[in-house]
């Protein structure tokens, strides 16, 4: 099970401090896709 799984699984179950966890997980996994994406660019 990967972490954004796990913690969506805790807010589902009312886990209030799950929802903080989700949001800088999703951030970093975000930053290395657009980074991947701008790799292949034209300058």
């Amino acid at each position: 099970m990967s972490d954004v799984t796990r913690i969506l699984s805790q807010i589902e179950s009312g886990d209030p401090s799950a929802a903080e966890q989700l949001l800088p997980l999703l951030f970093e996994d975000l930053r290395k896709l657009a980074g991947a994406r701008l790799a292949h660019e034209r300058p």
